[in-house]
């Protein structure tokens, strides 16, 4: 566990998709410029960190998380002069900025893996996973469907990607590719960025027998995340990625680190952890029985989210520290995911906003989610961009369900509903851009945008509440608890404490009223995600997805 406190405990985060966030040369793709005009949106909102998407030179096979250049910015967002520039406006505004970084893997136009098909004998051979044979060497699935395994055209060898396959897996055996990395790493740093969001760490380390296992679905393969992720071993690689760069600067990292038990969070976040902070999808995937085959669902109860919560919480706690989010870029909208159809308004996403956002952690806010948005309904499969919907529908035809049942799938988790354009108004393409944009808007005129919205006035409030009042330190440092006794199962409530103060939080996470009876009255109320809250004799009325904050 954390015993000093550190600067990154402070921050809170705003996570930009740079494609979809704002067009200045009005091309239909947002850029880097987009971003250094909005920084006083940013700033408006209270924001003191922003965690931009990958920017790097990339064919966008899987937008850009297929990087072709480590340290090259891709033409579509801008050029490195236009990131020094933002860098530098940002200082002026005090926001950090943290970037992604994406070492499993790269893609398949990277100059290593080019020169690795043009010769054999190449060193560059070694620096990704190949297998020479007549068959594929095993009978994993890759997370994007399919076999992780891709045949070279003209020789009996095959070359492994987790993901797409035009993403293949670098050799993390090889110090030689892991020396490479980590100098640009540094590089980086030594640029004035504050850190990094890594992303999907835990796959670097493969099992080395490569051996196939019984097959989990009708096309005869397994998924590999059995095989490849958090395996023994990764924490060699983890700990010599945390020495030979982040340790050497006053830097922030958060891991994307799906598949690590609680039990492992004190080698991850501890006092001696890899990173400084790691996200948790336990409760984040509650409505997919696996984080990538929605078609999977479940019909998940209030009383197991709130379980799951306070599960992923006190196992953050007692380990070091959490980056809690409701929203990100592989995420559905929080208002569509979690509330009823009814009840899809500016009041619901206050009230399940607060309820993630005054947990022990930094928050993070995902472009958008400051409005209240909602996600898009495509009609058909052509409208999504996103490589793993596509796949997510051929596998659900696959499993037997319909053309329709498919596409609902689709509609419900798709990663194409948090990467739709920022609406900044009303105007056509919300004000995004003056051309038809690379993803279609959630709506063409968007209703729901940036100019007098409640939700962007309520964040405001959680922030400065969190930042800038009497309560600050207790919300940034205090301890969390879960409340059971008497507290009704559609009620989840906790308590943050800090020496001799508490505050406590009670959010209504069902579509029904719900009438709670407290045992002291209420002393002052900080933050209500409704119009008025009833309370006659101490027993308060908490409407469908309402949440206060208070103290007795």
């Amino acid at each position: 566990m954390i015993t000093e406190k550190k600067w990154w405990q402070d921050e809170i985060v705003y996570q930009i998709y740079p494609k979809s966030f704002n067009d200045t040369n009005n091309d239909g793709i947002g850029d880097i410029n987009g971003i250094t005009e909005k920084l006083p949106y940013i700033q408006s909102l209270g924001v003191t960190m922003i965690w931009i998407c990958p920017i790097f030179t990339s064919p966008m096979v899987d937008n850009g998380y297929d990087i072709a250049d480590f340290e090259g910015i891709d033409p579509q967002f801008g050029t490195m002069a236009d990131f020094d520039q933002l860098i530098k406006e940002s200082k002026k505004l005090r926001i950090k900025i943290i970037l992604d970084l994406v070492i499993n893997h790269t893609s398949d136009q990277h100059p290593w893996f080019q020169k690795a098909m043009e010769d054999p004998t190449s060193k560059y051979r070694d620096y990704y996973i190949f297998k020479e044979g007549t068959s594929q060497p095993n009978n994993w699935r890759s997370i994007f469907g399919g076999s992780v395994w891709e045949k070279l055209p003209n020789e009996n060898s095959y070359y492994m990607h987790v993901f797409d396959k035009k993403q293949p897996d670098l050799n993390w055996e090889n110090k030689e590719v892991r020396t490479e990395l980590y100098a640009m790493i540094n590089r980086w740093l030594e640029k004035g960025i504050s850190g990094f969001r890594i992303d999907s760490i835990t796959f670097i380390k493969k099992d080395q027998d490569y051996q196939s296992l019984p097959a989990d679905g009708v096309d005869g393969l397994v998924s590999c995340k059995n095989k490849t992720r958090n395996r023994p071993g990764i924490e060699k690689f983890l700990h010599e990625l945390r020495s030979e760069t982040f340790d050497k600067y006053d830097c922030v990292t958060i891991g994307e680190a799906p598949g690590v038990n609680y039990e492992e969070f004190p080698t991850y976040i501890g006092e001696d952890g890899y990173f400084s902070m790691i996200f948790d999808f336990h409760y984040a995937d509650i409505d997919v029985e696996s984080g990538s085959d929605w078609f999977k669902r479940t019909n998940w109860t209030v009383n197991e989210f709130k379980s799951l919560l306070e599960k992923s919480q006190l196992a953050l706690q007692n380990a070091g520290w959490g980056a809690n989010f409701l929203e990100n870029h592989d995420q559905p909208r929080a208002l569509s995911k979690f509330v009823a159809k009814k009840y899809q308004n500016s009041e619901a996403a206050l009230g399940i906003g607060s309820l993630y956002f005054f947990l022990r952690g930094t928050p993070f806010i995902y472009q958008g989610q400051e409005l209240g948005m909602v996600n898009a309904k495509r009609k058909k499969i052509n409208q999504f961009d996103d490589i793993s919907s596509i796949d997510n529908y051929q596998r659900s035809l696959e499993e037997g369900f319909s053309e329709k049942k498919a596409l609902y799938f689709v509609n419900q988790r798709s990663r194409d509903n948090s990467r739709t354009p920022m609406p900044w108004d009303n105007s056509q393409y919300g004000g995004f851009s003056t051309q038809i944009p690379w993803l279609e808007m959630t709506e063409e005129y968007p209703k729901i945008n940036a100019e007098e919205n409640p939700v962007f006035t309520g964040y405001q409030k959680m922030i400065e509440l969190r930042q800038k009042s009497e309560i600050s330190q207790l919300l940034k440092e205090g301890s969390i608890s879960f409340l059971h006794q008497y507290v009704p199962a559609n009620i989840i409530a906790y308590t943050r404490q800090l020496k001799d103060k508490e505050i406590c939080l009670y959010s209504n996470f069902s579509d029904q009223v719900e009438k709670i009876k407290l045992n002291k009255t209420i002393s002052k109320l900080y933050f209500n995600s409704h119009q008025g809250l009833e309370n006659k004799d101490n027993e308060i009325t908490l409407l469908p997805y309402q949440s206060i904050l208070f103290s007795y």
